[in-house]
């Protein structure tokens, strides 16, 4: 049977039992470690930095569009499609918002589980039963309403709130790590491309001149001025780079499948038109070492994912305490169904639990001892990725400034390689020289040219990847509370 209200002072014990449970509960401790943020080697200075100045606010590239530091009206249109239409950000962009939902169940620990439902039956009992009297048939209807409440008193949800909190966190680092990935990616294939377009059309014109002179070859030989060798050559030569100008297709159709992919579209479908890469990478100041901290969506990920495993021992240890539970329930219940909304038909019961676990092997300490170790792991990753954050920087100042004195050493090879192949060709045609020191002074040229292109397309990709490094214009404060 169900405890009337009317009943009520034989469980006034009961019921200051449960107010002090309740007041536990709203000032219960949390047990665990407090959080601190680990700690990390930070240098005063980048080591290749130079005299690059701190990064003004007018710096592109230290906001979020930076890919508009290039000036490049096609680039900047391929990155406009990457957060409609690239598989890759909508996956990340799905486990943030799993991650945000997580958070969201977890803070239902904090509040008592109510159900209701309502019941109607009809009892027929045998006369001559046992203990039978009086009345054996009658209606019973119920409307009750069951309370079930955990009250965090070691602060088990706190904790595991926490943990969520964090979790969902470093996904939205993750998936701005990864938007910063899939953007970077794009800038370099698409500088890769526009650096092989240079490359095409530097054999393309040198076919075209490599033409000339087999013709001028020929009509020397038809002449009797030069040789069938000396024919012969010119026509290696001339068939050589125009297989080469053929190949640098082969690179460049790579490029413009993955440039589709990264935007989204089928590569049958997708075409960029040839634009040759001609002018050198902008000036990317990379600021202060210690701002780094503050710029990485994947260091502030790793960061987060210490406070999370810093709070899974918070509620390892909270395993360690008894589990409180408080329960009631309530409602109106009579034999009538016309007197079941009336004030002597409801019903109460308020009642208590607490049950620890007095023997569980060892459970207990080994998940504390993994908690920690977990804790462990997640810092040692935090610094790794400082460190390889740094590197990473480091690297791409240290490429952008040897390119940058090789750029100005290929000038002057190509400029004395054009030198010379004016030489030799006048030496040629003056009967001085044969044509294989034409040949050879082409394929000088030749090649210091398709070197110059390399290093100034290696120049473009690495400032792209100094700005992925440098986080992209992205910073802390764009990690939502959730």
């Amino acid at each position: 049977m169900r405890m009337n209200s009317v009943a009520s002072g034989a469980s006034r014990p009961a019921l200051r039992a449960v107010c002090v449970l309740a007041a536990l509960a709203i000032s219960g401790c949390t047990v665990g470690p407090r959080y601190e943020r680990p700690t990390a080697d930070v240098p005063a200075n980048f080591k290749e930095a130079g005299e690059w100045k701190a990064a003004q606010p007018s710096d592109e590239s230290t906001k979020g569009s930076w890919w508009k530091v290039y000036q490049d009206p096609q680039l900047n249109a391929l990155e406009d499609q990457i957060s409609v239409s690239n598989q890759t950000l909508k996956i990340s962009q799905a486990q943030f918002a799993e991650a945000r939902a997580a958070v969201k169940i977890s803070r239902a620990g904090y509040f008592p589980s109510v159900t209701g439902n309502i019941s109607a039956a009809h009892y027929s009992g045998a006369p001559n039963a046992p203990l039978a009297s009086g009345k054996t048939s009658y209606q019973d209807y119920v409307i009750p309403v069951d309370v079930s409440y955990e009250p965090d008193v070691w602060g088990r949800v706190r904790r595991t709130v926490e943990a969520a909190r964090s979790e969902a966190q470093a996904s939205a680092a993750d998936l701005a790590n990864v938007e910063l990935s899939i953007r970077a990616e794009l800038a370099f294939d698409y500088f890769s491309l526009r650096g092989l377009d240079a490359e095409k059309a530097l054999l393309d014109s040198t076919v075209i001149s490599y033409q000339k002179a087999l013709d001028l070859t020929t009509t020397r030989y038809q002449g009797g001025l030069a040789s069938a060798v000396d024919v012969a050559q010119a026509e290696t030569q001339l068939e050589t780079t125009r297989a080469q100008s053929i190949d640098v297709g082969v690179a460049r159709a790579a490029f413009e499948h993955a440039i589709a992919v990264l935007t989204g579209k089928p590569a049958a479908n997708f075409s960029l038109p040839p634009m040759p890469l001609a002018t050198p990478p902008p000036g990317i100041p990379p600021g202060l070492p210690s701002e780094l901290l503050e710029r990485r969506p994947d260091i502030a990920a790793a960061e987060r994912r210490v406070q999370e495993a810093n709070a899974q021992i918070g509620v390892a240890k909270a395993a360690y305490f008894p589990l409180v539970t408080l329960t009631g329930s309530g409602g109106l219940e009579s034999a009538a169904i016309s007197t079941l909304i009336q004030g002597p038909s409801a019903f109460w019961t308020l009642g208590g639990a607490a049950a620890e676990t007095i023997i569980e092997g060892g459970a207990r300490r080994g998940t504390l001892n993994q908690a920690y170790a977990q804790r462990d792991q997640a810092i040692a990753t935090y610094q790794q990725t400082v460190l390889t954050a740094f590197q990473e920087v480091e690297d791409n100042l240290a490429a952008l400034r040897i390119l940058q004195e090789e750029a100005q050493t290929e000038d002057a090879a190509v400029a004395a390689a054009q030198h010379s192949l004016s030489l030799s060709i006048t030496r040629y045609k003056g009967g001085i020289a044969n044509y294989i020191e034409v040949t050879i002074a082409q394929s000088a040229k030749l090649a210091d040219e398709v070197t110059a292109v390399s290093i100034l397309t290696r120049r473009m990709t690495s400032s792209v990847q100094l700005i992925k490094a440098l986080g992209g214009g992205w910073n802390l404060s764009q990690i939502p509370r959730v």
